[in-house]
């Protein structure tokens, strides 16, 4: 009897992150942020009360990405599964819900920021910053890690006068007398400290986005010691670009030709934003001033990605500096077959 070999098979138990958060194995971190990002506002818990299993969803989504966000907890996963990051030590509490890096503390649907209708809660001051880009990041999308400094509100020893409110107190005076006062009352809170606590958040540059944009998290501004915290606001301001110039979705470009390839045409190629080359070919003359447009080279529009701009090249040409001699001036009249002629205009 012949001995035989059965083939092992691993089997790796646990979830499936990749398909959780549905990115292929070869996504890159961009492309994981992004799934998140998406997946957490369509599934969060406050948007699906309906759902029985919404949280449970919510939840492994959160440990989904923060598996494949990291580098080492992502090969150890790739190798061995979601068994071999708890050996690890990948779930003894080093687990934390990604989701207010995105999005801040509380997560309003439909509601805008903090404090929603109920003006008789105090709220802490909203904080506005500008967070500077680049073109090149508009073009392709980005996420941007900023450390946030936060007070953060913890137990300290003794109490505090809270919640004050005025009250009409009524007092009799006599038979029939009575004196209504005004007075404040307070109840006993125990005693905070604000203490600063650094927390990193996920800023998503999306392609197309305009300037002046601005990315709203929610209770992440400055507290207030009796209510509820501020949001922190992001203006996006885009920096000037050395090469191009946007408007709206279109870029617009100069491009410097020499007088001999003004004249015979040429065949040039330019790096984009994003590296890839913009091929131009002309075989006719191109006079100084004149415009070429590459369709759907533009920026992708930020409410739709399939609607791209287009691309605007104004050329400029570089005459030859010095003197021809009196047969190449001859060589050149010939050539080129001008009439002698001026026309003199208002081009403004």
């Amino acid at each position: 009897m012949k001995n035989c070999r059965i083939p092992m098979i691993l089997v790796v138990a646990g979830r499936d992150f990749y398909k959780i958060l549905n990115v292929p194995k070869s996504a890159t971190l961009n492309q994981i942020k992004k799934a998140y990002r998406k997946l957490a506002k369509e599934l969060h818990p406050d948007k699906n009360k309906d759902d029985p299993q919404a949280q449970e969803r919510f939840q492994d989504l959160g440990a989904a990405y923060e598996a494949l966000s990291d580098t080492e907890k992502r090969k150890v996963y790739d190798k061995s599964g979601e068994e071999g990051l708890k050996r690890h030590g990948g779930e003894d509490g080093g687990f934390h819900d990604p989701f207010s890096s995105f999005f801040g503390d509380f997560f309003h649907f439909g509601g805008g920021g903090g404090g929603g209708g109920e003006s008789n809660v105090p709220r802490g001051g909203d904080v506005n910053l500008e967070i500077f880009v680049t073109l090149e990041e508009v073009y392709s999308g980005n996420f941007i890690e900023v450390v946030r400094a936060k007070p953060v509100a913890k137990t300290t020893s003794g109490s505090r006068r809270c919640n004050c409110r005025m009250e009409m107190r009524t007092t009799q005076l006599g038979p029939g007398r009575f004196q209504m006062m005004q007075e404040q009352v307070c109840d006993d809170c125990p005693n905070i400290k604000f203490v600063t606590e650094e927390k990193v958040l996920e800023i998503e540059i999306e392609p197309g986005i305009p300037d002046g944009f601005q990315y709203p998290f929610v209770a992440e501004g400055e507290p207030h010691i009796d209510g509820e915290p501020g949001d922190l606001k992001f203006i996006i301001r885009i920096q000037k670009h050395r090469k191009f110039e946007r408007k709206n979705n279109d870029l617009y470009t100069n491009l410097t030709i020499t007088l001999q390839h003004a004249l015979n045409g040429f065949d040039i190629e330019f790096p984009h934003l994003d590296g890839h080359k913009v091929k131009l070919t002309r075989e006719k003359i191109t006079w100084p001033g004149a415009k070429i447009k590459k369709k759907g080279e533009g920026l992708p529009a930020h409410e739709s990605n399939t609607i791209v701009g287009d691309l605007y090249i104004t050329i400029d040409v570089d005459f030859p500096k010095g003197e021809f001699n009196s047969d190449q001036r001859e060589a050149v009249k010939t050539l080129l077959n001008q009439q002698s002629k001026h026309n003199l205009y208002n081009g403004l």
